[in-house]
């Protein structure tokens, strides 16, 4: 083979090169965008906590927080999801305590005729120290889910009395400044959770 051929069969192999993609290349995940990233979830609020303190939207400025919307007397979803959500944060704190340490978990009740502060207090309790449950009139709910855009609908008595309340199942992690950033998986298991808040809490 003369110089000529090898030179151009080079500039062949480099130019085949060039133009194929390199399949083992992958942006790092930090560069990814939030799945909720742009969604119309979110918004002020002015509540009470399982203390009867007033709360606004802007008492979680500067942390992470997860937003779950439920009620102490779901009989079984609400507390097997708090389980879940309370062992994944745990989990992270485990692995990374100063990432964790944004994390704030929020329980918004969907039942504020019996969900008081004084029951909620409890019921939070029970799952994380730091999660802080809410409450707050009628209005004050429906404003707050509507916010973001979660279902619920009280339901007719039961025949031995009581009643239950279909709500959406949805966990949001907000960022620092109260924009969505992905769901929580509380309805998985508490590895899926922490690996999640891991994934987008910096």
């Amino acid at each position: 083979m003369n110089a000529n051929v090898r030179a151009i069969t080079a500039l062949l192999a480099a130019s085949l090169l060039a133009s194929m993609p390199i399949a083992c290349s992958r942006a790092p995940e930090a560069t990814q965008s939030p799945p909720l990233a742009g969604a119309k979830i979110g918004g002020p609020f002015t509540l009470t906590d399982q203390n009867g303190r007033t709360v606004t939207d802007a008492r979680f400025a500067g942390q992470y927080r997860v937003m779950y919307f439920g009620y102490t007397f779901c009989p079984d979803v609400c507390p097997t999801d708090m389980q879940t959500l309370g062992a994944g944060l745990r989990a992270f704190e485990a692995k990374d305590a100063a990432r964790a340490a944004k994390v704030v978990p929020v329980f918004v009740t969907v039942d504020p005729e019996r969900d008081t502060p004084a029951v909620l207090k409890p019921f939070v309790a029970a799952f994380h120290p730091r999660m802080v449950g809410l409450t707050g009139s009628p209005q004050a709910i429906a404003a707050v889910t509507k916010e973001y855009a979660v279902f619920y609908q009280k339901q007719p008595p039961a025949p031995g009395g009581g009643y239950m309340v279909q709500h959406s199942r949805v966990a949001y992690l907000m960022d620092p400044k109260g924009q969505p950033v992905a769901l929580i998986p509380v309805d998985k298991t508490p590895d899926a959770v922490a690996g999640e808040l891991a994934r987008w809490v910096k």
